[in-house]
């Protein structure tokens, strides 16, 4: 199947720094597309080359295998991270204002059942809080019916419950057979919501696949973890990382290690095992190096 979008050696380089240095993927069609990465890594960047919004200083991205122009525009919807609305505009008008901006648009109902707007739809747009401006974004992406969405850190301040009623939407968008490239530093997020994803680290590329497809390639283990007390001056033969309060070890055997630290006389009331998760792989491929 021909991808729906393709980098094909993106290159944008400034005067001090290579921003993005030969970024190649594709995306595939009715997918969600993650792009991960630290401050800096290069993937805004991408994306605004992606978006069409800056011009690479080289390669090329390709919309349907073809060159990206003027049907393109016409044929995307962007979620930026931060977007300025017009004063003193209610929701509906906002709406009908960036309706008349595109040649085909969905009806204005439509969006606003797709996005959960009824309820304030005749409210001020400065009166809404952060999960309703977002889904009011998300609608105005969507106003001109796009085959491709970038969804720019869409749930950045949002509260537990606004952005997993958010990822909900985006499942409804992909449920439609459209396709959405994410960016997000949330790796649950990512986990959920991606079946593909990149990430990204000094302009590069460094590791490529499905959520499950990359912690089954990087990891064959679990981590147990611990308050740090409860090992604190005990005689223990295991690679034990220390976390704040808490303690991580990394195991291959889970029932061996237990028996180790039942040994050491560690209590386990407080004992936690889980998987490795896209976050543990992020900051292995990444480190974990405060990036300004």
């Amino acid at each position: 199947m021909n991808p729906i979008l393709s980098a094909r050696e993106l290159r944008k380089h400034y005067p001090s720094v290579r921003a993005v240095d030969g970024v190649s993927f594709d995306v595939a069609a009715g997918t969600c597309f993650g792009l991960l990465g630290p401050n800096g890594a290069g993937k805004s960047t991408t994306v605004e080359m992606l978006e069409g919004i800056v011009r690479p200083s080289g390669g090329q991205v390709l919309f349907h295998g073809e060159a990206i122009g003027h049907r393109y525009r016409e044929r995307i919807g962007i979620q930026f991270q931060s977007t300025a609305l017009q004063d003193f505009l209610t929701v509906r008008e906002n709406l009908r204002l960036f309706s008349a901006l595109y040649r085909q648009t969905l009806p204005i109902d439509d969006l606003v059942r797709m996005c959960h707007l009824g309820e304030f739809l005749d409210r001020d747009s400065r009166q809404l809080s952060g999960g309703q401006r977002q889904r009011l974004l998300l609608a105005i992406a969507l106003v001109n019916d796009p085959d491709l969405i970038f969804l720019d850190e869409p749930t950045t301040g949002l509260d537990p419950q606004a952005r997993r009623n958010f990822w909900e939407l985006v499942r409804a968008i992909k449920a439609r057979g459209k396709t959405v490239v994410l960016t997000t530093h949330y790796m649950e997020e990512a986990y959920l919501l991606c079946d593909d994803i990149a990430i990204m680290d000094h302009g590069r590329v460094i590791a490529r696949g499905s959520p499950q497809q990359l912690l089954a390639d990087h990891f064959g283990d679990s981590v147990l973890e611990l308050p740090a007390v409860a090992v604190a001056d005990r005689p223990l033969d295991l690679p034990v990382l220390c976390s704040g309060d808490r303690v991580e070890i990394m195991s291959g055997d889970v029932d061996a290690t237990i028996r180790a630290l039942q040994a050491a006389g560690v209590p386990l009331a407080q004992l936690r095992i889980r998987s490795r998760t896209l976050e543990d792989l992020f900051l292995e491929l990444t480190g974990e190096a405060l990036r300004a």
